[in-house]
């Protein structure tokens, strides 16, 4: 199997997804920032190419009137 190339920011923001998912938090974007050190407002385009190779995917909140914002999954290799 091909290793995937990432940038230095979409390493740090797939790390920081998978620490908070193997801690049980949710990965919101303000606790990916966090756990990341990279501004929220700079998470757009890395979470967004981390979709684009499949790595994370989106959750949008199960329950209406409590959205917190999505939530960014890791997505398990097969």
């Amino acid at each position: 199997m091909q290793q995937m190339q990432l940038s230095e920011l979409e390493q740090r923001v797939y790390v920081a997804v998978t620490a908070l998912e193997a801690r049980g938090q949710v990965p919101y974007p303000a606790a990916i920032a966090q756990e990341s050190g990279i501004p929220e407002e700079q998470l757009v385009a890395p979470l967004h190419e981390l979709g684009v190779k499949n790595l994370v995917h989106r959750e949008d909140s199960p329950m209406a009137g409590l959205d917190f914002g999505p939530r960014w999954c890791a997505r398990q290799p097969a």
